[in-house]
């Protein structure tokens, strides 16, 4: 009799052991994966902050004179009277 309450509270505590061990892996695979989504996120934030700034600086030069030109220039083929436009059709 007493021979098996002893393995029965030995096997008790070798399944708890067991399910202890098993649940705290499964947690850890599950911060991992939390960490890693994370520094995913953090690095895309920085990317949109980077092309935010990109554009608007964008924003403010859209309104200057340079802008303008070079948009008429490249976009409408407009130039400046009597100015003479060279035109390479070698390419």
């Amino acid at each position: 009799m007493k021979k098996s309450k002893k393995l029965s509270k030995r096997l008790l505590v070798l399944i708890i052991g067991i399910y202890v061990i098993f649940t705290l892996m499964s947690q850890q695979k599950t911060l991992n994966q939390y960490s890693q989504d994370s520094q995913e996120l953090s690095q895309k934030i920085e990317e949109e902050k980077e092309n935010k700034q990109e554009l608007a600086k964008k924003k403010d030069d859209v309104n200057s004179l340079e802008f303008i030109e070079q948009a008429a220039r490249e976009k409408l083929d407009m130039y400046y009277p009597n100015e003479r436009v060279y035109i390479d059709k070698g390419m």
